[in-house]
């Protein structure tokens, strides 16, 4: 089966909206859980390449892991890229979710309406 893979935490709301909004469009997913089996940083880089973003973009700065850390003071330049995507690995909970890896090899941030609507879109276009 084709379909999308949405990397999710269950008890987050913006994860169920997504979730409730693909299976009202019957666009077929499959559900990782992120928390319990956290990406390599070799996944993690290749994510934020279809997102075409950067780590600091997509990491949850106010969770107690990036508090801890100072995160929001760390520098936001290329020579800093790898250190944040070796916290984020260590500490899964950082990294943004939804996050839908789309089959035309995109990738979306779902918690917005419009973004979710962008991922039933293109889950309608063959590949």
């Amino acid at each position: 089966m084709r379909g999308m893979e949405m990397w999710h935490n269950p008890s987050c709301s913006k994860c169920v909206g997504a979730r409730e909004t693909l299976d009202a469009a019957r666009v077929p997913y499959r559900l990782r859980a992120y928390l319990e089996q956290p990406p390599s940083a070799a996944e993690l880089t290749e994510v934020l390449r279809r997102l075409d973003a950067r780590p600091w973009e997509i990491c949850r700065l106010g969770e107690r892991a990036a508090v801890d850390r100072g995160m929001a003071d760390w520098p936001r330049d290329e020579a800093s890229v790898p250190r944040w995507i070796e916290a984020m690995v260590a500490a899964p909970e950082l990294i943004q979710r939804p996050i839908l890896l789309l089959d035309d090899g995109g990738a979306l941030v779902g918690r917005t309406a419009e973004a979710l609507a962008e991922a039933v879109d293109r889950a309608d276009t063959p590949g």
